[in-house]
This record gives C-alpha cells, sequence and structure tokens, in this order.
C-alpha cells in the first residue's frame, strides 16, 4: 500500500537467468537504472522471500508474475519456475500462463495444462512468439477462456529485443477477437507503446472487454502519449503494472502516477480495483503499511 492505495502490479517478470538470452539481461539492466533487480536472486532463480520482502518495502500488495515461451527471442521461460514463489508466498503472487502455437500444439491442451498449475490468467507474445493473435488457431483457446472467465493478456507495441516481430504488436489484430468474444477480457499490454496508442486507446474506450496496462510506460508521460484523449476517462480502463525489473523502482512508478491527478476513485480503479475486476481468480495480500 502507498499513500492509502492498495498496489497491484499486473506485469512483472521473474524468469530463470539462464533461459535468457543476453539481450534480456541487458534490458533489465539498462531500464532499472539504479534499483539493483538482482538482488532478490539466489544465484540462477529468485528467492522467494527476498522478492516478497521487495515488494513489501515497495507498497506492492500483489502481483503477477510472467512466464514466457519465446525461445528465438527471449528464450523458454517455463511457468514451473514460477511455482515455488507462489507456493511459499501465495497470498502476494499470482502465475499467468503463456502458449505459443509454434511450440505448443494444439495450444489450448498447453493452456489447460498451466491453468491446472493454477495460472490465473494468459499471456500471449505475438512480437517475440512470431505468431498473429488473430489467426484461427488461437479461436479455441478464446473460447476456452471467454467461457471460464480466464482474462488475456496481450503483448502490443514494439520490443528492443533482436529477432522481434513488431508487425504482430499491432492492437488492431484484437479487434475481431474482441467484438466475437464479447465476455473475454482482453488486456492490451503497453498500451500500444510506440505508435499504437491511439489505436489502444479507442479500442479500450469503445469496447467493454478491452483494458491498458501500463507496463513499460514512465506514468508522468501517460498524458503526452495519449494526448488526444481525455485521460481522467481512459484510465478508467486502464491496469497498472510495471515490467519489472525493467523499471527504476516500483513504488516510484506509483508516486508518479498518483501525482498524475486523476480523481481519487480512477487512481484507486488504476492501482487496483481494474485489476481485482478483470483478474477474479487473484488473491490478493493483506495491504501492507508502507
Amino acid at each position: 500500500m502507498i499513500d492509502g492505495y492498495e498496489v497491484i502490479d499486473a506485469h512483472m517478470h521473474t524468469p530463470r537467468l539462464s533461459s535468457l538470452p543476453r539481450a534480456w539481461l541487458d534490458w533489465a539492466d539498462t531500464y532499472s537504472g539504479d534499483h539493483d533487480w538482482r538482488e532478490v536472486y539466489d544465484g540462477d532463480v529468485p528467492d522467494p522471500s527476498a522478492l516478497d520482502a521487495l515488494l513489501e518495502e515497495q507498497g506492492v500488495d500483489h502481483a503477477l508474475l510472467f512466464c514466457e515461451y519465446s525461445p528465438a527471442v527471449t528464450g523458454a521461460q517455463r511457468i514451473e519456475d514460477l511455482l515455488p514463489i507462489r507456493a511459499q508466498h501465495h497470498r502476494r503472487f499470482s502465475v499467468v500462463a503463456n502458449i505459443n502455437p509454434h511450440i505448443h500444439f494444439p495450444p489450448l491442451l498447453e493452456l489447460r495444462r498451466q491453468l491446472e498449475l493454477g495460472a490465473v490468467a494468459l499471456k500471449l507474445h505475438p512480437v517475440h512468439g512470431w505468431f498473429d493473435p488473430s489467426e484461427a488457431e488461437l479461436y479455441p483457446v478464446y473460447a476456452h477462456c471467454a467461457e471460464h472467465g480466464i482474462p488475456i493478456i496481450v503483448h502490443s507495441g514494439v520490443s528492443s529485443f533482436p529477432g522481434a516481430r513488431t508487425s504482430y504488436g499491432n492492437p488492431e489484430l484484437l479487434l475481431d477477437v474482441a467484438d466475437y468474444f464479447r465476455d473475454l477480457n482482453i488486456v492490451i499490454a503497453h498500451g500500444g507503446r510506440g505508435w499504437w496508442y491511439d489505436v489502444a486507446a479507442f479500442m479500450a474506450l469503445t469496447k467493454p472487454n478491452v483494458w491498458l496496462d501500463l507496463s513499460g510506460l514512465p506514468p508522468k508521460r501517460l498524458r503526452e502519449y495519449f494526448g488526444r484523449h481525455d485521460l481522467d476517462r481512459l484510465a478508467r480502463k486502464m491496469i497498472f503494472g510495471t515490467d519489472w525489473p525493467g523499471v527504476p523502482g516500483t513504488r516510484r512508478n506509483v508516486e508518479a502516477l498518483i501525482g498524475l491527478g486523476l480523481p481519487s476513485e480512477v487512481t484507486v480503479a488504476v492501482l487496483s480495483g481494474n485489476a481485482r475486476t478483470v483478474f477474479p481468480g487473484i488473491r490478493t495480500a493483506t495491504p501492507s503499511s508502507g
């Protein structure tokens, strides 16, 4: 909790280091600034208690941890590597599934496996996984998620990693999915970062089942990025996330968001309320006193 606001970080990466390419480590070191993200690692893997203590110190009440199966770009970050963190501190952490149709066939079978492991949502990374999120092969996955109340998070916008295919990050590719599966909550990660901010914003404003996550976006620049829109209104569809470890401290981002001067009820929605709505499977921690 920060300044009386409960905080849910809906976008964190805590992978096994040996599963990562050099570019990922360089990204984390560069964008974390003076925040020493490696201090929570015990050799190759995060120490669950150290990670829990870091989030307590940073004022984060609950966090969603991502895996990713994109071996050509960011490595094979297995969901199994996240399970010890959740097992030891289940009130602080939830895990998110990830599938890649080039690796998992049929993709629905792998999704079911990861959901059985306790995943509360599904992340798709078309840009790193090299697939179109609108392809018919994924429709059974979307149907299953819609039927069972499983939200999906889809990377949007550009990526700095070698080998990324940015064209698959266009939020427009999700238009038919959003219209066809109206019971499916779709979170556009990074808010269309790059040159698709307006597309992502318009989708969130016009489609009840589309949301924006703020991971990778400095909150102090949101009025600039979404300058063609009423931020007080658009923020009602936003979900706070950091893209940790590529952030110079979660508390810093939260305080910058609070400093935007949004109505108090909107700030509450961005920092935790919308996450509670979109991710019904999360088990949030008792708010800290930080």
